[in-house]
């Protein structure tokens, strides 16, 4: 991240970041550079290594979280080569409730002896800190998926740094227009590019991000080594999202706060869960999994859908997931707040829940 952009809001940088240089007939947007191969004799030489859309997107990234970011094909992809830091048979501590792609992955990387994992529970920071001492990675969400759980990150970072572990913190529910987990204390922060970040529902990609030149450099090399690379076209669309992400999540949050304040009186519902800011909600409905399941099938606005974080309201039941831990409850529908108007949001979920009391 460079000086000055230190000096500047997140609103700004995001429109600012990863522009062309300002001279005469220079596009004001980093063109898609369609290429594999680049003339021998550079610093990047193959198309595996590096890409200027890329390097625009990630200098954008990297500066709104404080650190240098590299893009990835995937949040799964981002997970898996962060996970690869982890030496064989060393503890990764990880919430309970997370991302259901992390904690399967994490599972099946124990059941071939690659790892060991520790689930806690996030909200318990004295266990969470126990449970680090013999940690080599300790893994965070905040808010959590889907239980929208908050972790003390600074704490929490401190002690597993004394005990000599990497802290990561996936950001993709609060992004850095909300929390910076690099100032906070951790080592890493990844992203599901697909969800917030890109905003359109329109293209899979991930990203991590550190202040750490040697950390980065090692990623970078397990990337191009896995040629776990994005798409030029999707980081030219994920830049492109970023622009307008400070917009989206003030519009979001704005919604998911007045919908939370509307469901708590509604009958249907026996608990709404949300940690005071961003944009998902958490309904839990009383009639459980039957109450989910209709619920979801009820709205002509809200899409039932799993992903999260684009412009238009969607939500699910989760459990509906066989690999959702059982601790979440049957009836948690976890709800993505777009931006569309509030008032016709809330018209039409209300409408789907009266449903459930006739």
């Amino acid at each position: 991240m460079s000086s000055a952009s230190r000096d500047l809001k997140p609103a700004t940088i995001a429109v600012t970041s990863g522009r062309p240089a300002r001279e005469p007939d220079r596009p004001l947007n980093e063109p898609i550079t369609m290429t594999s191969t680049y003339v021998a004799g550079g610093e990047v030489e193959y198309g595996r290594h590096g890409n200027p859309t890329w390097a625009a997107f990630e200098e954008t990234l990297g500066a709104l979280e404080g650190g240098r970011a590299l893009s990835f094909s995937s949040g799964m992809a981002a997970v898996t080569t962060v996970l690869d830091l982890v030496g064989l048979d060393a503890l990764v501590v990880a919430p309970a409730h997370a991302y259901n792609g992390t904690l399967l992955q994490l599972a099946d990387l124990e059941s071939r002896g690659r790892v060991r994992t520790k689930l806690v529970d996030i909200t318990d920071t004295d266990a969470v800190i126990a449970a680090s001492e013999d940690a080599a990675l300790v893994w965070l969400e905040s808010p959590t998926n889907p239980a929208l759980e908050l972790a003390d990150l600074p704490t929490i970072s401190a002690a597993a740094h004394t005990a000599g572990a990497y802290v990561v913190v996936d950001n993709t529910f609060a992004t850095p227009i909300l929390q910076q987990p690099l100032t906070l204390g951790a080592d890493l922060v990844v992203h599901s590019v697909t969800k917030y970040l890109a905003g359109h529902s329109d293209l899979l990609m991930g990203a991590v991000v550190t202040g750490d030149d040697e950390l980065y450099a090692v990623l970078k090399g397990r990337r191009d080594l896995m040629g776990a690379t994005p798409g030029t076209l999707e980081a030219w669309l994920a830049l492109r999202g970023l622009r307008t992400l400070h917009l989206r999540v003030e519009r979001a949050q704005a919604n998911a706060a007045e919908l939370v304040r509307r469901l708590g009186g509604h009958p249907a519902v026996a608990e709404v869960r949300y940690p005071g800011f961003g944009g998902i909600v958490g309904m839990v409905l009383a009639g459980g999994a039957p109450a989910g399941d209709r619920v979801t099938r009820s709205t002509r606005l809200w899409v039932h859908a799993t992903s999260l974080g684009g412009v238009e309201s969607t939500f699910e039941r989760r459990r509906r997931w066989k690999a959702e831990p059982v601790t979440i409850p049957e009836g948690l529908v976890r709800m993505s707040v777009g931006i569309e108007d509030v008032d016709d949001l809330w018209e039409d979920l209300r409408s789907a829940l009266d449903g459930l009391t006739l």
